[in-house]
């Protein structure tokens, strides 16, 4: 008995209650629920932190200010705007941030049906062989035939256990990553401009000390050479004067060397070639910025560094759910609906349309363990960047500490030098005036030399330690801390 063809509506009659059902069941996600860890307190103050831990709540993506205008020096300014601009390395994870981007817009589109047309046009022959043929031959007649088609395909994977939204959430939580990546870069290359430029002011004050030493020993060694033909110094006198000229002037050549190798890493920072790019010399004269011990907590969590290890915990958490999801039966609904003929002239005739539709369903059987050290390899995964992330904040914590205690110790220092240079001063200048009366041998003049120049030397050093340190801090609490500003 001839039996009609199912008509449409009935068809998704019949689909319609597994497909409810489905839709039902599509709201579950296998895996576990992204919950922060919790991480170590951070202290108020950076001072006697407990043993404690605390969920954090970390914000590296927020805007940083333009830190390093506390220091109020324009050409560091300029440097770091043409480091924005051109630096290759920022621009390298510009890219990647770029990367991460497409990578989850691609994750995500695993939630949309996938739909596409096409065309084709064959012409056949079918075997005589074959046991049926499509155009109704008897078996043993051979049949030629043209076949045009049309089709408009569809498949729709249904995310019953959350195997697509899981990939997503761990796409989304890379991508805020390399977000976070980006602004960690950003503050590194910053911090970098900055502690060569002002190491290299440094060098310059050391140039100018060294040139100024260079004046007043070669003035002292001829007033030695002089006395010496009077008759009133001797040679050892002479042979003492020349030393410490000499060696004051070797170091010359030894400070320029290492000024010449900061400004070709300035150059590489900023993007500019080597060969050609030049900082004027320029003695380094500004204090560095007092920074206050007692900064608030959270500021430390905008570290870009912590964020970025936070956002890795959660997309190998998702990722746990995605391998979890492997366990289970991949659902899709297929359709298919176009028109099909052996006639060209026939194609757009509405008695030439065909379709199609009806659900697949995919179940591992046997997979040779690997489904199983997959999920193993998630579990594992997540727990490391547990690890790094509590990891990130204790190093985070110390660096703070570090700075901090650098601040405040080389200010001391920098204040006890510069009594020192004072004393050292007047030292010369009484065994200068002893010299010069016959009261003592140049001895006592060239140890006076020697210990100014050396403490003078070491003062300039220390201003630009205290400048450095100053750069560390404000780079270890996530690049600036004024509290307008963290909104």
């Amino acid at each position: 008995m001839n039996q009609s063809p199912a008509s449409p509506n009935a068809i998704w009659k019949l689909l319609g209650v597994p497909i409810a059902a489905l839709a039902v069941f599509a709201g579950c996600a296998v895996g576990p629920n992204y919950n922060r860890p919790e991480s170590t307190t951070i202290p108020a103050a950076y001072a006697n932190p407990t043993n404690g831990w605390k969920v954090a709540q970390p914000q590296g993506h927020l805007p940083k200010a333009n830190w390093w205008e506390v220091f109020g020096d324009p050409e560091l300014s300029g440097l770091e705007s043409q480091a924005a601009a051109a630096n290759q390395q920022l621009k390298a994870s510009v890219a990647r941030f770029a990367e991460a981007r497409a990578t989850m817009d691609v994750a995500r589109a695993g939630l949309f049906p996938n739909v596409g047309t096409g065309f084709s046009a064959t012409r056949q022959r079918v075997s005589p062989n074959a046991p049926v043929t499509t155009t109704g031959q008897a078996i043993g007649q051979p049949s030629t035939y043209n076949d045009f088609t049309v089709p408009l395909d569809l498949s729709y994977e249904v995310d019953l256990w959350g195997r697509v939204r899981r990939s997503v959430e761990s796409a989304r939580a890379q991508a805020h990553a390399s977000a976070d990546d980006l602004e960690a870069i950003k503050l590194t290359i910053q911090a970098e401009v900055a502690l060569d430029y002002f190491t290299l002011r440094a060098l310059d004050s050391e140039q100018a000390v060294l040139r100024s030493s260079v004046k007043v020993f070669s003035t002292s060694y001829d007033l030695t050479v002089d006395r010496r033909a009077g008759g009133v110094a001797t040679d050892l006198d002479v042979a003492e004067a020349k030393t410490v000229l000499k060696t004051t002037q070797a170091q010359i050549p030894a400070v320029a060397l290492q000024r010449a190798q900061l400004e070709h890493a300035l150059a590489l920072l900023v993007g500019q070639p080597a060969a050609t790019f030049r900082i004027p010399e320029r003695w380094l004269s500004a204090a560095p910025p007092l920074i206050a011990s007692g900064l608030p907590s959270e500021l430390l969590e905008r570290r870009p560094d912590i964020s970025a290890a936070e956002r890795r915990m959660a997309a190998a958490n998702a990722s746990i759910g995605v391998a979890k999801a492997a366990f289970f039966p991949t659902i899709e609904l297929n359709g298919l609906a176009g028109l099909e003929t052996v006639n060209a002239g026939t194609l757009f005739n509405w008695s030439s349309r065909m379709w199609a539709v009806g659900p697949s369903l995919t179940l591992p059987l046997f997979e040779g363990g690997r489904l199983r050290a997959g999920l193993r390899f998630a579990d594992a995964t997540y727990e490391e960047m547990v690890a790094n992330y509590r990891q990130s904040v204790l190093a985070a914590i110390s660096e703070v500490e570090d700075s901090l205690a650098a601040q405040s110790l080389l200010a001391n220092q920098y204040d006890e030098q510069s009594d020192a240079l004072i004393a050292a001063r007047k030292q010369l200048e009484i065994a200068n005036n002893r010299y010069r009366d016959g009261l003592t041998t140049y001895l006592d003049v060239a140890t006076a030399e020697s210990t100014e120049l050396t403490i003078e030397f070491s003062t300039v050093q220390l201003r630009g330690q205290q400048l450095v340190a100053a750069v560390t801090l404000v780079k270890s609490l996530g690049g600036g801390w004024q509290e307008s500003k963290m909104q």
